[in-house]
C-alpha cells in the first residue's frame, strides 16, 4: 500500500509540471429585458463544470477559478424564462444576462421541469463551501424532485436513486433511519458518519455510532452521500458520509408559514409546521413536528415530539453566524420478534406485552463562515450532543417462549454528553500557471457517556426506573462510563491538471482515545434459582492508538457528456463499548474484540445528456480486515451459542448503476407532461477470504442481496405529480456461516432473509397555496421482511408492513 501512495504521488508531480491553462473570474448582473431592473436570487450554472451560485438582491454574481474554455451558461428565475448561452472564456470575463418575464403562472410539473433542465438528480460539486468532493463518488437527494411518502419518512422512496443502499424497516413512521449498503450492517445507520448540517448526530462518533435522531424528510432540503472516499474529511468509517441538509431561511419573505397534516394507516397523524423568513440581517428557520401511530402488530404504537430552530446573523457578505438546536423526544412499544415458523403461520402475531423503548435527544450547533478573500475561505462548526435512550422488557433468545409477567423486565439504560469542534480553511491558489484548491482540516471530539444494564419493573408500562433492590440475583447486571476522546487533521488537494483532468490526493491522522470504567456482576444460579456465587467484578480499561490514512481521487472530463471518477481511501473501524461491555442473552461477545481496517475502491462515469439522459455507472471494491459479525457455534455452557468476534477478513466487489431517462423530453418536448423511467441497480459478490472461525472462509458476507433493484416512472401533468416505484432484493445471508432457515429454531435470529420485492405507489396536486398528497406503499400487499434483530425491538424476525395508505394537506403562505 506504502508503493501505491508512492507511485500515485510521482503521478501528481509529473502532471503538475507539464504546462497548464490559466483560470479566470467571472461576473456581472442578471436583470430583466424590458427595463433593466435587477433580477433577485437568480440562480446561475456553468452546466459543464457543475458550478452554481445566486445572485445577491442587487443581482450581482461571481465565479472564480474558471479555466479557459467554451462553457454552457444557464440562468434561472421562477418568473422569467430559463436563459442558455454558450461562451467562450480566455480571460477575466464580465457576463450580464438579461432574461425575459414570463406572461404565465407556471405548474409545478413545468417550474421542476424547468430546474432540470439545467441540473437533474447531481452529484456533489468538485467544491462545496470548505469541503472537496473532487473524484469522489457522491449523490444527493433532492426532496423538492420527488413524488414520496414524507409523513412517515419512507426511506426505499426517500433512497430510490441512491445505488446499493440496504434498508431495515422499522414500521415506527419512519422515527429512526437504518440504511447500510456494501455489506455493512443497516443497523441505525451505524457504519455511516451521519451529520445534519455538516456536525455529527450520532450518539457517540467512535464509541457509539448509532444514529437514534433522524430529522423528518418534510424539513430536509438536501441528503447527500458520499460513499467510502469521504474518510478523509468526515471521519474513519467505511460507508460514508450521510448529511442532511435542513431548509434554509426564505431570503425572499420576511415570514413564511408552511403547514403539512397527515393522515394514514394504523391511526397515523403526522403533523408537520414550519415559520422561515429574513429581517435584515437575521434569518430564521423553526419546525415542530408531532407524530403519532401504531403499527400493524398489536403491542404496538409510537409517538414522537421533534423541533428545530436555525437562527443566522450575516455581519457582512463575507461574515456569517448560525445557531442551532434540534430536539426530539419519543416513546415506542415494540411487539417483538417471531420465529420463522410464527411468520409464516402469522405475522401479525406478538407475545411481547411489556417490551418499550424511549429516546431524548438534543442537538446544539455554533458556526462561524468566514471569506477571508475570494479565494480564501474558513468555517468554525461548535456542536454538542445531551441525549439518552432507554429500553426494558423482555428479550430471551426464545422468541417462542412465553413473557411471565411476574418477572423483572431487563433495561438498558444509556446517557450520551459528548462535544466537538471542527474547523475547515480551504483556499485556491496558483501553482505553474494553474489555479489549484488546498483544503486543511481538524476536529476535536470529547465525550463522556453512561450506560447501566440491571432490573426493570415487573409492570407492563413505559416504566424506565431499576428494580435493582428487589431483584439482586438479577445475572445481567452492569453499570460504566466511557470518556473517549477524538483529534484529528486531515487534508485534501485538488490539483488541476488541466481543464478536464484533476488529481486529489488526501490524508487523515487519528489520534483515538477510548476508556471503559465501571462494574459488573458475576452472579450463577442453581436450578432452583438460588445464587450459588454473587460477586461484583471490575473492568476498567484504557486503549489509545494513533494512524494515518491516506487515500486519492481522480476526474476526467472527458465529455460534456462524461465524466470519469476514481478514488482509493483507507477506512478503519474501532470497536464500540456496545461490541465489548452490554450483556446479551442472544450472543456471547469474544473478549479479545478488536478494531476493524481496509480499504474502499471506486470507479465510474457520471454524466447527462442533454435533457434526455442523466447516469452514473460504476464499480467498487471493498476489504475489510478483521470484519465483526456474529456466527453459531457450540457453546461452552449451552449446545449452541451466537459468538460476536473478529470473524476474517473479506472482500465485496461489485457494479452500481442509475440511469434516469426523460422519455417526454426524447420524443415530445414542450409540453406540459411530464415522464421519467430510472432503473437504479446494484451487482454485488462478497467472500469471506480467511477466517479463524469454522466454516466461515469462503461463505458471502452477511447482509448482501446479489441483486439490489429500484426501478420506476415519475409523472405528471401540469399540477399534477405521481411516482410509481419497485422495489426487488434477492436473499441474503444475516450471519458469516451462511445459516439457512430453520423453521424448528426457537431465536428467529437465525437464517437468511428471503428475497422480497415491493410495489409504491405516490401522486401529489398543487393549487394555488395548497397541495394534497396521498398514496399507497406496498400496493400488492406483499409479505416480508427486511431483518433478524439481535436485540431491541426483537430478537427475531421483524415483519414488515402490508398494504397502507397516507394522505397530506399541505398550505404555504
Amino acid at each position: 500500500m506504502i508503493g501505491f501512495y508512492k507511485n500515485c504521488i510521482n503521478i501528481i508531480f509529473f502532471f503538475i509540471s507539464i504546462s497548464a491553462v490559466a483560470q479566470f473570474t467571472v461576473a456581472g448582473k442578471v436583470v430583466a429585458e424590458i427595463g433593466g431592473a435587477p433580477i433577485e436570487y437568480a440562480e446561475i450554472y456553468i452546466i459543464s463544470l457543475g458550478k452554481s451560485t445566486i445572485a445577491d438582491a442587487s443581482g450581482n454574481y461571481e465565479f472564480s477559478n474558471i479555466p479557459a474554455g467554451n462553457y454552457e451558461f444557464a440562468i434561472f428565475n421562477m418568473e422569467y424564462e430559463v436563459l442558455k448561452k454558450n461562451l467562450t472564456i480566455s480571460e477575466n470575463t464580465i457576463l450580464n444576462f438579461e432574461l425575459k418575464l414570463l406572461g404565465e403562472q407556471l405548474s409545478e410539473v413545468v417550474i421542476t421541469k424547468r430546474k432540470e433542465e439545467i441540473f437533474a438528480l447531481r452529484s456533489l460539486k468538485q467544491v462545496e463551501g470548505t469541503a472537496i468532493y473532487a473524484g469522489k463518488k457522491s449523490e444527493v437527494v433532492m426532496m423538492d424532485n420527488l413524488t414520496t411518502n414524507t409523513a412517515t419518512n419512507n426511506a426505499r422512496q426517500i433512497y430510490a436513486q441512491v445505488v446499493g443502499l440496504n434498508i431495515y424497516e422499522n414500521n415506527d413512521g419512519g422515527l429512526q433511519l437504518n440504511i447500510g449498503g456494501r455489506g455493512l450492517n443497516p443497523n441505525r445507520t451505524a457504519n455511516f458518519n451521519t451529520r445534519q448540517n455538516g456536525y455529527d448526530i450520532s450518539a457517540d462518533v467512535l464509541g457509539y455510532p448509532e444514529s437514534y435522531y433522524t430529522p423528518p424528510a418534510d424539513a430536509i432540503s438536501e441528503i447527500e452521500v458520499v460513499r467510502g472516499a469521504a474518510s478523509l474529511q468526515y471521519g474513519t468509517q467505511f460507508g460514508g458520509l450521510i448529511n442532511f441538509k435542513l431548509k434554509e431561511p426564505n431570503k425572499n419573505k420576511k415570514i413564511e408559514l408552511v403547514s403539512r397534516q397527515s393522515l394514514g394507516s394504523y391511526e397515523l397523524f403526522n403533523s408537520f409546521n414550519s415559520i422561515s423568513g429574513t429581517v435584515g440581517k437575521v434569518g430564521y428557520y423553526v419546525y415542530y413536528n408531532y407524530k403519532t401511530g401504531k403499527d400493524f402488530r398489536p403491542n404496538s404504537q409510537f409517538d414522537s415530539h421533534n423541533a428545530y430552530a436555525h437562527i443566522d446573523y450575516s455581519f457582512s457578505e463575507a461574515t456569517k453566524i448560525a445557531f442551532e438546536m434540534s430536539y426530539l423526544d419519543y416513546l415506542a412499544q415494540q411487539a417483538g420478534g417471531l420465529t420463522d415458523k410464527q411468520f409464516e403461520e402469522d405475522p401479525t402475531f406478538s407475545n411481547r406485552t411489556r417490551n418499550w423503548f424511549k429516546v431524548a435527544w438534543k442537538l446544539y450547533s455554533l458556526r462561524l463562515d468566514h471569506s477571508f478573500s475570494k479565494k480564501t475561505d474558513f468555517s468554525l462548526n461548535l456542536f454538542a450532543l445531551d441525549a439518552a435512550r432507554k429500553s426494558v422488557g423482555f428479550r430471551e433468545n426464545r422468541v417462542s417462549q412465553e413473557d411471565n409477567v411476574e418477572e423483572p423486565r431487563e433495561l438498558i439504560s444509556g446517557k450520551f454528553k459528548n462535544w466537538g469542534a471542527e474547523a475547515r480553511l480551504l483556499t485556491r491558489y496558483t501553482l505553474f500557471n494553474k489555479e489549484n484548491t488546498i483544503l486543511f482540516g481538524g476536529k476535536y471530539y470529547q465525550s463522556n457517556n453512561s450506560e447501566r444494564q440491571g432490573p426493570g419493573t415487573v409492570g407492563s408500562g413505559a416504566d424506565f426506573s431499576f428494580a435493582a433492590e428487589e431483584f439482586p440475583n438479577y445475572t445481567r447486571q452492569s453499570d460504566f462510563t466511557f470518556p473517549n476522546l477524538n483529534v484529528a487533521f486531515f487534508g485534501e488537494n485538488i490539483f488541476n491538471i488541466n481543464s478536464k483532468l484533476s488529481v486529489t490526493p488526501g490524508f487523515r491522522f487519528e489520534y483515538i482515545k477510548t476508556k471503559s470504567e465501571g462494574e459488573y456482576k458475576n452472579i450463577i444460579l442453581d436450578l432452583a434459582g438460588n445464587p450459588i456465587l454473587n460477586e461484583t467484578l471490575t473492568d476498567n480499561r484504557d486503549f489509545s492508538r494513533a494512524f494515518m490514512l491516506f487515500g486519492v481521487g481522480l476526474a476526467y472530463k472527458a465529455t460534456k457528456a462524461v465524466e470519469v471518477y476514481g478514488n482509493v481511501s483507507l477506512n478503519y473501524r474501532s470497536v464500540t463499548f456496545n461490541d465489548i461491555r452490554v450483556v446479551s442473552p442472544t450472543f456471547v461477545v469474544d473478549p479479545n474484540i478488536t478494531d476493524e481496517n481496509g480499504f474502499t475502491f471506486d470507479l465510474g462515469a457520471r454524466g447527462r445528456f442533454g435533457k434526455y439522459v442523466s447516469y452514473d455507472v460504476g464499480g467498487f471494491f471493498l476489504s475489510y480486515n478483521n470484519r465483526l459479525g456474529v456466527i453459531g457455534r457450540a457453546g461452552s455452557i449451552n449446545p449452541y451459542e451466537r459468538f460476536r468476534t473478529n470473524i476474517g477478513d473479506a472482500i465485496t466487489y461489485g457494479l452500481e448503476s442509475f440511469i434516469d431517462w426523460n422519455l417526454l423530453e426524447t420524443f415530445n418536448g414542450g409540453t406540459n407532461f411530464r415522464l421519467n423511467a430510472f432503473v437504479n441497480l446494484a451487482y454485488t459478490e462478497s467472500e469471506y477470504i480467511s477466517s479463524k472461525e469454522e466454516n466461515v472462509a469462503g461463505k458471502q458476507v452477511e447482509f448482501i442481496p446479489k441483486i439490489n433493484l429500484k426501478t420506476g416512472l415519475h409523472f405528471g401533468y401540469k399540477n399534477f405529480l405521481g411516482s410509481l416505484q419497485y422495489t426487488y432484493l434477492s436473499e441474503q445471508f444475516t450471519d458469516a456461516t451462511n445459516a439457512e432457515r430453520d423453521f424448528s429454531d426457537q431465536s428467529g435470529i437465525k437464517g437468511e432473509i428471503p428475497a422480497y420485492d415491493i410495489l409504491d405507489l405516490s401522486l401529489s396536486y398543487s393549487f394555488s397555496r395548497f397541495k394534497i398528497e396521498s398514496g399507497i406503499n406496498n400496493v400488492l400487499d406483499n409479505s416480508y421482511f427486511t431483518r433478524r434483530a439481535t436485540g431491541y425491538p426483537g430478537p427475531g424476525i421483524l415483519p414488515s408492513q402490508p398494504r397502507t395508505w397516507y394522505a397530506t394537506f399541505q398550505v404555504k403562505i
